[in-house]
């Protein structure tokens, strides 16, 4: 499977929250929290297993003209699956 062709998705044991306190989302793991800060949690938002990986880097290019979506995103994403938490 090409990075493109990949439909990220939440781990199972992962969860995403938004915390009013701290004001920002939140990955929860078994036994740890994850801050998640900028963009992040709304990039996390589009991992949805419908969206491929340039469904979601075109639906942030839309929503932030001019930003390096192209590049940032699949990186960004790549490390949440090496670490586990997206698959």
């Amino acid at each position: 499977m090409t990075a493109a062709s990949w439909k990220p998705v939440l781990a199972r044991s992962v969860m995403l929250r938004y915390d009013r306190v701290r004001d920002t989302d939140l990955l929860v793991l078994p036994e740890r929290v994850v801050v998640l800060k900028g963009n992040a949690g709304a990039i996390v938002r589009l991992c949805d297993g419908e969206r491929d990986v340039d469904a979601i880097v075109a639906e942030l290019a839309a929503r932030h003209p001019g930003a390096p979506v192209a590049d940032d995103v699949p990186a960004f994403l790549g490390r949440l699956r090496k670490e586990g938490w997206l698959r």
